[in-house]
């Protein structure tokens, strides 16, 4: 597992400055073509994750985690390895949008279809 330091840079992470667009949840729910009721249970089960982008904005979720119209593939199996590694929504979303070491950030990679590299990561910070 990761450090104390570097779980606190994730914990701490400006997800403002690391996600260029958020969703609320209704707008989540609109992309998705599902109910605010679904995305939520979406979020407690771990397929997308949420959390508060700014002081006062409430919980949304990022854009980037929605393409076509579908959950980006491979996000929610990534999400699952990182809260086993008792990572909470807020550090998964500021890995996931972190460039470090990788060639892009892993968020690129899971869009791109190159969703491999990424949970083997994932797994090796989170044993």
């Amino acid at each position: 597992m990761e450090d104390s330091a570097d779980l606190r840079r994730l914990a701490d992470a400006d997800l403002a400055a690391l996600v260029p667009e958020w969703l609320d949840w209704a707008a989540t729910a609109k992309a998705l073509g599902v109910t605010v009721g679904k995305v939520r249970t979406m979020i407690r089960d771990h397929e997308l994750a949420a959390a508060v982008p700014s002081p006062g904005a409430g919980q949304q979720v990022p854009a980037d985690f929605i393409q076509d119209g579908l959950v980006v593939k491979g996000l929610p199996g990534l999400l699952t390895i990182l809260h086993d590694g008792r990572y909470d929504d807020r550090e998964c979303i500021a890995w996931i949008f972190t460039d470090d070491n990788y060639p892009g950030r892993p968020i690129d990679a899971l869009r791109e279809n190159r969703g491999s590299e990424v949970k083997r990561r994932a797994q090796a910070i989170s044993l």
